[in-house]
């Protein structure tokens, strides 16, 4: 049987699962694993990667060393946020908590030189309608992305949910044009259900990660952080074989479910 050159579907594929030691569930995908070098992989294979998060600090939280191992890379960052966190503070106004959460979320994106993006809705008043799904979808698409990772939609949090249906949505919407990934945030208070299918080594981003995380000073960083995202690292670490690791669920096209290694 004649070996056809790799498609760039199958690229963005092995890139996503391969990145820098990712390590993947035996039923994950029938596509070969590969270990990207930092430096190969700043030539002609340059990807989009793009995180949706409902509001800032969501996606820092919940992949930022993902992200962080990805801009290493030399591929392009783009964190899109839903809103500006306006609701997280009843001590001040909204258009007050807006300025403080858009400053915070600039600074963390600086960190790793990704690009942050505003979607305009409004924190705790997020909508799921058809005008938003039209306008998320045209946003994502508009930024190009070969992996949108994009919060889980089964969470206590209204606009996580959002969120993650929206994405979801721009995934079907594009024809399926782009890989699509699910993040946790305080697994256990916020994301219910979550199995993952996918690992990320991100030993090697913690301190990164932590910068990122730390930049968001009104969300109590220090805490949140010893509390919930400490021990999910490791906890996700000892899952696969490493120190530290974040988790995903890869939703991925019918053709790819079927699939199990070596059948």
């Amino acid at each position: 049987m004649k070996k056809n050159k790799p498609t760039r579907r199958i690229f963005v594929q092995q890139a996503a699962f391969g990145l820098a030691g990712i390590v993947t569930a035996p039923f994950a995908t029938k596509a070969t694993s590969l270990s990207l070098d930092p430096g190969e992989s700043k030539s002609a294979n340059k990807l989009n990667i793009l995180c949706v998060g409902a509001h800032p600090g969501d996606p820092e939280f919940g992949c930022g060393g993902t992200l962080a191992k990805y801009s290493e890379a030399g591929h392009n960052v783009t964190l899109l946020y839903l809103t500006r966190g306006e609701a997280g503070d009843p001590s001040k106004s909204y258009a007050e908590s807006a300025t403080l959460r858009t400053k915070e979320a600039e600074i963390a994106c600086n960190i790793i030189k990704a690009k942050p993006v505003f979607a305009g809705q409004i924190d705790g008043n997020t909508e799921l309608n058809k005008v938003r799904n039209e306008e998320m979808t045209k946003l994502i698409i508009a930024q190009k992305p070969d992996i949108v990772f994009t919060q889980w939609p089964v969470d206590s949090h209204v606009d996580h949910q959002v969120t993650g249906l929206l994405a979801l949505t721009a995934w079907v919407r594009s024809g399926r044009q782009f890989n699509l990934y699910y993040y946790e945030v305080n697994t256990g208070s916020e994301s219910m259900g979550f199995v993952p299918t996918d690992y990320v080594d991100i030993t090697s981003m913690r301190q990164k990660k932590k910068e990122m995380m730390f930049a968001h000073q009104t969300q109590s960083p220090q805490e949140t952080y010893d509390e919930f995202f400490k021990t999910m690292e490791e906890f996700r670490g000892l899952e696969a074989g490493v120190k530290a690791a974040e988790a995903f669920v890869h939703f991925k096209t019918k053709a790819d479910r079927v699939t199990i290694i070596g059948l």
